[in-house]
């Protein structure tokens, strides 16, 4: 197909865009969607959705891509050109500032690899380093708009009530309305306020009703079903349910953030445990029980599903390459994006978020579609029999333009998120633009150095034999 005859350039351009980018592109999006496939293993159906959604979208850019912008290309250069513009372009070779200052500044990289290797590996060393003990943000009230007029009620109403928060303890026994049941029910109310104190501002029971009902006592058996009888049906039935079986003790706490709350819950379920009848269950629950496994979910594991999305992309690329080397050189730039994402977070002394928590999944689809194409060029220049140094060059000098303008288009879209008043989305937009610049740095500085230090491992077709 080398000497493949075209009528014309138009001709001539779609063979080489459907032949040798098209299948880079591809290999590219595979890779992406292995990587975001890491999303889909969180427990929290947020996250699973935003994977399938960056999946979906990764698709169907793709598709457009290939089935309407290279028609459109192909047609505004087969009937709309100028015919002597064209034949001009032949004539002249053009190159572009932009590629001339790539070109050597790539030309001057790769004589300095190993100094650029080592830098790379020992900062992004550090950044995993410290960004395995790193902080995660799990206040949802710091997620929101410090300025916003609901956000004071809650605070206003706090100070007043002491609390806004609370936790329910849900204890379950043959006959909970008995003498021995209600005496454990309000012995532990008032234990828990003694053991947790500076937690627990108050609790509600069925005890407190019947002691308002009884002079500020428990009452004794006989008349525990005549004060229950008393009692207005929809009150009972947040304390007691139809059959007596279950009840629930309703404690105020303040306001705490999700390590501490989920400090607090598993020291009451231990008390809780130590503490219970022979014929009592008892199970705490309620909306901050809830609060806190979303938050743990989110906020922990981010490196589980990161190293699970370089797993499943290193297969990905060994089935289509059919070569470890080269399904693994384009990760290794990605090893180090998240080591310096790690590092920039802890300089800067930003915490984690439950979003900012998966981009270390984010970093792999788009690190990976930078690298893969540098990749796939720089083999294709080697193949052409170019040295190394020439193809490396090259590589940089044409796929790198269109790197750097894909990274400014795609960070012109997070910028958005900049905007938003609500926190989380503003650090989890500006964590973003970060991982962009540095998966384009890693790209166009370091993968050269590596695919020079890498290339005597992977066997190239018509090399020439006096090429260094």
């Amino acid at each position: 197909m080398k000497n493949k005859k075209f009528g014309n350039h138009a001709q001539k351009s779609l063979y080489r865009t459907v032949t040798k980018m098209v299948p880079a592109v591809l290999t590219a999006l595979i890779a992406t969607a292995l990587g975001f496939i890491a999303l889909y293993t969180s427990p929290v159906p947020m996250i699973q959705d935003f994977g399938k959604m960056l999946t979906a979208g990764m698709i169907i850019s793709f598709i457009v891509g290939v089935l309407i912008l290279i028609p459109i290309l192909f047609t505004r250069d087969k009937f709309f050109s100028n015919k002597q513009s064209v034949s001009h372009t032949k004539k002249v070779k053009k190159v572009s500032k932009f590629e001339t200052l790539l070109g050597q500044f790539t030309k001057r990289l790769v004589s300095l690899r190993w100094l650029i290797i080592l830098l790379a590996f020992f900062t992004a060393g550090f950044g995993i380093w410290v960004d395995l003990d790193a902080g995660a943000e799990t206040d949802v009230e710091s997620f929101m708009p410090q300025d916003l007029q609901a956000l004071d009620d809650i605070h206003e109403l706090r100070d007043v009530l002491g609390t806004t928060e609370k936790v329910s303890i849900l204890y379950e026994g043959e006959n909970i309305l008995s003498h021995k049941s209600l005496s454990w029910v309000e012995s532990t109310s008032q234990e828990i306020k003694n053991e947790f104190g500076e937690i627990v501002v108050e609790s509600n029971s069925i005890t407190e009703v019947l002691k308002q009902l009884n002079e500020g006592e428990v009452p004794a058996q006989a008349k525990i079903e005549e004060q229950i009888k008393t009692i207005p049906n929809q009150q009972l039935k947040l304390l007691v349910n139809e059959s007596e079986t279950k009840g629930v003790i309703t404690v105020g706490i303040k306001h705490l953030e999700a390590e501490p709350l989920k400090s607090f819950i598993k020291n009451l379920n231990q008390y809780l445990k130590d503490n219970q009848p022979e014929n009592m269950k008892t199970t705490v629950t309620g909306k901050a029980v809830l609060d806190v496994e979303m938050v743990t979910a989110l906020t922990t594991g981010r490196y589980k599903m990161t190293l699970l999305g370089m797993v499943l992309v290193f297969f990905g690329l060994l089935a289509v390459y059919r070569h470890p080397i080269k399904a693994f050189i384009p990760l290794i730039p990605i090893i180090f994006i998240i080591g310096w994402s790690g590092a920039v977070m802890y300089l800067a002394g930003i915490s984690y978020t439950p979003l900012t928590a998966t981009l270390g999944a984010l970093i792999i689809g788009i690190g990976t579609e930078f690298t893969i194409l540098i990749m796939e060029r720089y083999y294709e220049e080697r193949e052409s029999g170019n040295s190394s140094i020439d193809a490396v060059i090259i590589a940089n000098q044409k796929i790198g333009k269109s790197i750097f303008a894909s990274a400014i288009t795609t960070m012109g879209g997070f910028s958005a998120l900049l905007a938003s008043d609500f926190v989380i989305l503003s650090n989890f937009g500006m964590m973003t633009l970060i991982n962009i610049s540095l998966a384009f740095f890693s790209t166009i500085v370091v993968m050269p150095s590596i695919l020079i230090i890498f290339d005597r491992f992977v066997k190239i077709k018509y090399i020439r034999t006096n090429e260094r």
